[in-house]
């Protein structure tokens, strides 16, 4: 670092990404939703307005898609330079639908209406791979930003959002079959999930038929969240788990009852294991000796709107780091032997974990906790200073804690140590670049590193041109 003002720069940074990948202004198992929106609201202004550019960068990083709206609704909103528009429609090409949709809506509500505002919003919707399936799904939606973006639409889609009795029939068929399932209950089968259940109440038709039915049209995340629901109908949904991201098989897994866990055990662990090889791809076994220290304490469980999910993304790191370690070691604060059967139980037991974690010497140790050492409390900040500053000086070990919580009272992620890293994570699969983006809070590089490092991220988003669907 060359001078304090370039170590406070790098912090706060550091900070603002960290709270960007774990905070979707959610409750949490410590803090309300209030606190969370409050206080990331205060970290978007400080940033924003302190460092504009490096807070149009963090775009680049593997924000969750709560943050990227916020950034997105910011720079669009206020006088000054936009960021760079490539990155902002890069970051709004690989967002879901339903998210972009609401932050059109948030623009039109508060009135930002400018030239950068409309390219993009017509720019995304012609990039959209099928205009007419989100004309059905989103209408509303889809009508607003049309209207307010001053956009004309090409063929009958204009007619449909508009006036969509207008037309006696529509030569595209989805348009067709939505028009037709007013009075035609076969013609609800041929809309997507979302559309066609609403037609199916409206019909009487029951749940179980329906699913049955409509069980070929739904989407693979369709499939996973109905699982559990449609078998309790006798209806089997085809789910392919291993094509899943890694958290929610994590997530879906916890979901289950130990007995179903117990019966399906060969089945979910080969679906977690397929989807961890998935994510390490060329990196798998590149490690060395790694031991993770996993907390399934009973903050775990989150809270009532996040249900097991700090529990489900170190169930997602467990498998991740077992297939990308040369050798591993699993140490759950509980001592469970069966991440399986992982549930949130009992005190936060950092400490002696962490020494069990850190006997042998590995290549690396990483910690995924919400950071609440409480069995004793800060035992595990005296363990890591003392092994940092006593045992260690060299760092021959790698340490990066890694944490799926906010704190909003504290304005970051909590940190178990200031000498040692802390990065917030949301998806197991940030997992390796997490771990990268952690030596900077090390301080041993700086705010020129920093820069090139978030350039480079832009330079490499802005030219990947897939769009999510």
């Amino acid at each position: 670092m060359e001078t304090f003002a370039d170590l406070i720069e790098c912090e706060d940074v550091l900070l603002f990404a960290n709270a960007a990948i774990t905070s979707t202004g959610q409750r949490e198992f410590h803090s309300a939703a209030g606190e969370q929106r409050l206080s990331l609201g205060f970290l978007h202004d400080y940033v924003h307005g302190n460092y504009p550019d490096l807070y149009a960068a963090t775009l680049a990083l593997d924000i969750n898609e709560h943050n990227a709206a916020l950034i997105i609704a910011n720079l669009l909103g206020r006088k000054g330079g936009a960021g760079d528009a490539r990155l902002i429609a890069w970051r709004l090409g690989r967002m879901s639908p339903p998210r972009v949709y609401r932050l059109f809506e948030r623009l039109r509500r508060e009135g930002v209406n400018n030239r950068r505002t409309r390219a993009l919003v017509r720019d995304w919707l012609a990039a959209r791979p099928d205009p007419a399936l989100d004309a059905v799904k989103y209408r509303t939606a889809m009508k607003s930003a049309v209207r307010h973006a001053h956009l004309r639409l090409p063929g009958e889609l204009g007619d449909f959002l508009f006036a969509p009795f207008r037309r006696t029939r529509y030569d595209t068929p989805v348009l067709e079959a939505w028009r037709r399932a007013h009075y035609d209950k076969a013609a609800l089968y041929e809309l997507p999930y979302t559309v066609a259940e609403g037609f199916a109440a409206r019909h009487g038709i029951g749940r179980a038929i329906f699913l049955e039915r409509i069980a070929p049209r739904l989407t693979r995340l369709e499939r996973l969240r109905l699982a559990e629901s449609a078998e309790r109908d006798g209806v089997r949904t085809e789910v392919d788990l291993a094509a899943m991201p890694l958290v929610r098989v994590a997530s879906y897994v916890l979901s289950l009852a130990a007995g179903v866990r117990e019966r399906r055990r060969d089945e979910l662990v080969a679906a977690l294991r397929a989807a961890a090889a998935r994510t390490a791809g060329a990196r798998a076994g590149t490690w060395g000796d790694v031991a993770a220290v996993l907390d399934d304490s009973f903050s775990s469980f989150g809270s009532p709107v996040k249900r097991r999910r700090p529990l489900a993304v170190a169930l997602a790191c467990h498998y991740l780091l077992e297939a990308l370690a040369g050798s591993y070691r699993d140490l759950w604060l509980s001592g469970r032997a069966d991440p399986l059967q992982a549930r949130p139980t009992g005190p936060t037991r950092l400490g002696r974990r962490i020494l069990d974690g850190l006997e042998g010497r590995p290549d690396m140790l990483v910690i995924v906790s919400d950071g609440w050492d409480n069995a004793p409390p800060g035992l595990a900040a005296e363990v890591l200073r003392v092994w940092r500053r006593k045992l260690d000086p060299a760092r021959e070990v790698s340490i990066v804690h890694l944490n799926p919580v906010y704190d909003a009272e504290q304005l970051e992620v909590r940190r178990l140590s200031p000498v040692v890293p802390t990065a917030g994570i949301r998806d197991a699969e940030d997992l390796p670049a997490l771990v990268e983006l952690a030596r900077f809070a090390e301080g041993r590089t700086g705010p020129a590193e920093l820069r090139a490092y978030l350039a480079d991220r832009t330079a490499d988003r802005t030219a990947d041109r897939g769009v999510r669907g």
